[in-house]
Formats: C-alpha cells, sequence, structure tokens
C-alpha cells in the first residue's frame, strides 16, 4: 500500500494575507482608484455591524454595474454593485477542498476566514502562479 506523503497545504498557507478593503458607501471611481493603485483584482466590502455579512467587490462587478448600463462611477456606491453575501473559505481547509469549492461557485476569488475574522484572500490565479503547487 502506497502512503502520500506531500504535506497537507491549507487554504492560510496559500492565501494572499494583504486583504484590501472599503466601505461600501464609497464611489465606483474611489473603489476603482484603490484597485488600481494597488494592482488589486478584488476588495473586501466592510460589515455595516457585527450581524451584517461581508461584501466583496471584483471587477466584473463594474463591468456589470457601471460600463454596460453606462452609469457614471461617480454616481454608483460600491453597496449597489457589489456581492453580497459572500462565499468564505476556512483558513484550515484542505487547498484540494478549497479550490474545488471556489471553482464550483462559478468564482475566482474567495476571503479567508479564520473564527469568524478575514486573514487573506484566496484565488484561484494565486494556486498557480505564487506558490509551490507544482
Amino acid at each position: 500500500m502506497e502512503t502520500d506523503d506531500r504535506k497537507i497545504v491549507r487554504a492560510k498557507d496559500a492565501m494572499r494575507k494583504e486583504i484590501l478593503s472599503i466601505d461600501g458607501m464609497a464611489t465606483a471611481r474611489e473603489a476603482a482608484a484603490l484597485m488600481r493603485s494597488k494592482q488589486a483584482y478584488s476588495l473586501l466590502v466592510e460589515k455595516r455591524h457585527e450581524n451584517d455579512a461581508w461584501g466583496i467587490l471584483v471587477v466584473q462587478d463594474f463591468v456589470k454595474g457601471v460600463i454596460i448600463p453606462g452609469r457614471s462611477p461617480d454616481d454608483v456606491n460600491v453597496y449597489e454593485i457589489m456581492t453580497k453575501p459572500i462565499i468564505t473559505v476556512p483558513a484550515e481547509m484542505d487547498i484540494r477542498y478549497a479550490a474545488r469549492l471556489i471553482y464550483q461557485a462559478g468564482i475566482r476569488r474567495a476571503p479567508v476566514d479564520d473564527k469568524g475574522r478575514i486573514v487573506g484572500m484566496l484565488s484561484l490565479s494565486s494556486l498557480i502562479l505564487d506558490n509551490d503547487l507544482f
């Protein structure tokens, strides 16, 4: 019987630790400027209160909520175009299951949750580009 001696890689091992966040009342222009300045593809949208859910703003939200309808980015608030609630990945989850969860949910990235606290961002592309999985 063969054994698999590979070390288990967890979501927290493969995540990007820098978390960029924004208030839902910010404008789409402010969000886009932040994303451009940090070369980010997503922003975590802050909770309004403890019992609120996290949101996420991704590039596709700008396309769908601002560009296609021809709205001014100064007249659109983040909360109008963000996705909420979001799918999070537990920090301790095996990376194989985390990747499957993200893929099957039809998303490209998900915040990593450690006991109710967002500690990083895991993206499908980071699994290939930023890690020694292959």
